[in-house]
């Protein structure tokens, strides 16, 4: 039976180390108390916001994580800039900012100018379909320091003060609606590498997937929502939404849901992946701990008003982002499904 500790992943100790980083930074908060940028509290946001008078400021840093590794083993790296901007623009969109500007760090045990312009090229075209810039950036050779390389982003964006969403309109009755994932995104990348080694040994990349080959079926780059949520950001509200990512359903959709003694039982959820399943069948991994470590179909949690549901999906639909219903909001902290 496999799990994402057997991969070498301890969600536990990563939420353990994830609080005291938080409460350091949280330490810092005082220090503009009164001046331009003073930090807002906000326990379990997915970015950090700074004021700036009539706007916020958002600020947040991701990474692709091992998916990288994949990327290595296949020499295919042009993929990879879905993923960086996707990890960050739509934690950003969780408090309706608009990602400005995307810096990233790559660092490496020796720099490879094919890798470098596959990731560059990647990452260009991502930027440009979301309006994003790239201000700027730093690679680093570091020698034995590491294993592969190590490819991470702060985002930049902003957002109205009457337009920032933290949740607080969010009430018993609401719509839970899914958006769907195009693939694994960039969590849970260790355990499904781990389940594939022991499977088919270090080739793994190479064996038959469907129609396709395991290493691009996990390479799959990831669909950025950012700016198909901004633009309908003025036809339906938007009530709350949630990232998918590390520590799955019950790991993120609390996050908009937390002060309010609210939970959500969701009894048609969005279909998994069918190399999830495989996943799953390979490694014996349970549904708990595959809901926990992978996003299952389910890339973003949006919550509207019942009345709205499909005008949200019907809207997204357009975008070229499929949606369904998954359940309601309810009284109450359980996340059932």
């Amino acid at each position: 039976m496999a799990t994402y500790k057997d991969s070498g992943v301890d969600i536990e100790l990563g939420d353990a180390c994830s609080k005291l980083a938080y409460e350091a930074a949280k330490a810092t908060f005082a220090s503009r108390k009164g001046m331009i940028g003073e930090p807002v509290t906000l326990e379990g946001g997915f970015a950090g916001l700074l004021d700036m008078g009539d706007f916020y400021l958002v600020q947040n840093d991701d990474g692709v994580g091992t998916k990288i590794e994949v990327a290595e083993r296949m020499n295919k790296f042009d993929t990879l800039g879905y993923d960086l901007i996707a990890m960050v623009a739509d934690d950003a969109i969780c408090l309706g900012a608009e990602t400005i500007s995307v810096t990233n760090t790559l660092d490496a045990p020796k720099l490879n100018k094919d890798a470098v312009e596959g990731l560059m090229a990647g990452l260009q075209k991502a930027a440009n379909e979301q309006k994003i810039v790239i201000p700027g950036g730093e690679l680093a050779e570091l020698g034995n320091a590491l294993n592969g390389m190590v490819w991470n982003a702060t985002a930049v964006g902003i957002v109205k003060k009457e337009d920032v969403m933290t949740g607080k309109d969010i009430e018993a009755g609401d719509a839970v609606i899914g958006l769907k994932s195009d693939g694994i995104r960039s969590n849970g990348l260790s355990l499904a590498r781990h389940i594939l080694k022991e499977a088919f040994g270090e080739a793994w990349t190479e064996e038959s997937f469907g129609d396709s080959t395991w290493g691009d079926t996990i390479l799959t780059p990831c669909k950025i929502y950012s700016r198909s949520l901004l633009n309908i950001r003025d036809k339906v509200n938007i009530k709350g939404l949630a990232h998918n990512t590390g520590g799955g359903i019950k790991g993120n959709l609390p996050r908009i849901l937390k002060d309010k003694n609210l939970g959500a039982k969701l009894d048609n959820l969005i279909e998994p992946h069918e190399f999830m399943t495989s996943l799953m069948e390979f490694g014996n991994v349970e549904r708990e701990e595959a809901y926990k470590t992978w996003n299952m179909g389910i890339g973003m949690f949006m919550i509207v008003a019942q009345e709205d549901t499909e005008n949200a999906i019907s809207l997204l639909k357009e975008k070229g982002i499929e949606a369904q219903k998954m359940g309601e909001v309810k009284e109450g902290a359980e996340i059932e499904f």
